[in-house]
């Protein structure tokens, strides 16, 4: 498989302070708005953007995660028993705006298993959907971002990863692997 860089660490700190920015823009305060970061991949997105936000004035930004494991359409169909992480909601949700926040959108499922799972902390007066990166040409469900970092124009057989700093060795970074194509 062929590995092409796609966007550098500083490419993401400018999307990241972009998506802040467009962040407060619609939230204001973020008195009534509560971001969830997807497991397990949105959790670091969701994370920079907090610091992001607590740096630029937002007092305590209410924020957790969701496990959308047992939510999934394929939970069952999978060779090997799928791993659940870590829910961590501490505020209730009725009536707030929540914000998904994750890596890379492709398909729209787990977004969908994500407003499934998500009903059982409340029922948010509305849903958006932040995604660092947007395949859009992807989806298998009419599912779409209100905020994305960057849009990435890629194959099926493609897969399109984001590497933190924080996890492993190296930088920040996005990286398309370019799969085998018919």
């Amino acid at each position: 498989m062929k590995k092409k860089k796609l966007l550098s660490a500083r490419s993401i700190h400018i999307a990241l302070h972009r998506l802040a920015q467009q962040l407060i823009e619609n939230h204001g305060n973020f008195e009534n708005t509560v971001l969830i970061g997807l497991q397990s991949r949105g959790i670091h997105v969701m994370h920079k953007l907090v610091e992001i936000l607590e740096a630029n004035g937002v007092d305590k930004v209410a924020h957790g995660t969701l496990d959308i494991t047992f939510f999934r359409d394929d939970f069952r169909r999978r060779n090997s028993p799928l791993q659940p992480s870590m829910t961590k909601i501490d505020v209730l949700l009725e009536g707030k705006k929540v914000v998904f926040i994750d890596d890379v959108l492709y398909t729209g499922r787990s977004v969908r298993s994500a407003m499934d799972a998500i009903q059982s902390f409340g029922r948010p007066a509305e849903i958006e959907l932040l995604v660092l990166i947007d395949r859009r040409f992807s989806r298998e469900l009419p599912i779409q971002p209100d905020y994305v970092g960057r849009q990435v124009d890629s194959l099926a057989g493609d897969r399109v990863s984001v590497d933190w700093a924080h996890l492993k060795a190296g930088e920040d970074a996005v990286y398309l692997e370019i799969g085998e194509h018919e």
